[in-house]
């Protein structure tokens, strides 16, 4: 079972995607911590500085940040 925000939170249209699509990175912030690294989209989906993400259901989701090019 996937828990989800209050609709209220997301009143966007065309409305957010959810936190299993492949694009929930594109949902809208509704808290912000950046002292922390951390940001909740209204989609429930914990996002941190590191590109790491949780998901609502606990899943969690490795940091996939672009690597370096060696000089």
């Amino acid at each position: 079972m996937t828990a989800f925000l209050p609709p209220s939170l997301c009143t966007h249209t065309p409305p957010c995607p959810t936190a299993d699509s492949p694009d929930r990175e594109a949902a809208h912030v509704v808290a912000a911590h950046p002292e922390q690294g951390w940001s909740l989209l209204c989609n429930g989906v914990l996002l941190f500085e590191d590109t790491g993400e949780l998901l609502p259901d606990g899943r969690a989701i490795a940091p996939h940040r672009p690597v370096a090019a060696a000089a």
